[in-house]
């Protein structure tokens, strides 16, 4: 069965100040992701996870190797075309909500529909549908910066979840909130996965996160950065973000991955 996002051999280097092509951040990282599939990826810091991300969203490009999707190559080295999001087919939640603060929550939400003009009776019931899933309802009114963080973030990843992109990439989204917060919120985004069952690739340094959300964890080496580690997290779902800490297996998969981030 043909994956639906792969990397095949990236490599990923910055030129230095000097002109000089710069060192290697990632080299010849391959992985693939299937369909439907969680995927979450910890690594050291500075290891380019946030450059691996960019890569697939089409913001940056690689040094080497290629990706693709559905088997379709769609970034490669040396291309000058970026098409950033590749034709609405991925999303991107990033560390900040990025929330434009002259809207309203609710044109927040509906504002990819805006850019596909498709903004109808249909697009604002799936986006009214959305905002009461994750307790929204009854802010629609109000300006980001009349919420709190953990709501900015709850809009932020409803207004990605809108348009129905077929991936899902998150770039430590949860990180800067508070403890009660950020379970509240992996709380939610387990619900909305389990109901939609999107192809999510989550970037956390949380090493409970990343067993508590994905069906595998990737773990990343120093630079110049390739995969150390897989772990297929076999903890049953639907997963209840409570529960996942108290599981027998958690320890297990939790002691594997800490003895290899380091």
């Amino acid at each position: 069965m043909i994956p639906l996002l792969e990397l095949q051999g990236f490599g990923k280097r910055f030129p230095a100040r000097d002109g000089s092509e710069g060192d290697w951040v990632i080299r010849d990282l391959s992985f693939k992701v299937a369909e439907g599939e969680f995927v979450t990826i910890i690594g050291p810091s500075g290891s380019g996870k946030s450059t691996i991300l960019n890569a697939i969203a089409q913001v940056d490009t690689p040094s080497a190797g290629r990706i693709l999707f559905r088997g379709t190559p769609i970034a490669e080295a040396g291309m000058s075309n970026l098409r950033p999001g590749w034709n609405r087919q991925i999303g991107y939640v990033t560390q900040d909500d990025n929330l434009l603060p002259w809207r309203t929550l609710i044109d927040n939400v509906l504002f990819p529909f805006e850019l596909q003009n498709r903004l109808n009776a249909d697009t604002r019931r799936q986006a009214a549908s959305l905002m009461e899933a994750v307790g929204l309802t009854g802010f629609e009114k109000h300006y980001p910066h009349e919420l709190s963080g953990g709501m900015r973030k709850r809009a932020a990843l409803i207004r990605t979840l809108v348009y129905d992109p077929p991936v899902i990439l998150m770039d430590e989204p949860f990180g800067a909130l508070d403890a009660q917060t950020r379970v509240q919120l992996q709380s939610d985004l387990l619900d909305l996965w389990q109901a939609r069952r999107k192809t999510i690739l989550f970037v956390t340094h949380d090493i409970g996160e990343a067993i508590a959300l994905g069906d595998r964890a990737v773990v990343l080496s120093h630079r110049p950065t390739r995969i150390l580690a897989e772990h297929h997290i076999d903890i049953p779902r639907p997963r209840h973000i409570h529960d996942v800490f108290a599981m027998a297996d958690f320890p297990r998969f939790y002691d594997a991955i800490r003895a290899q981030v380091t």
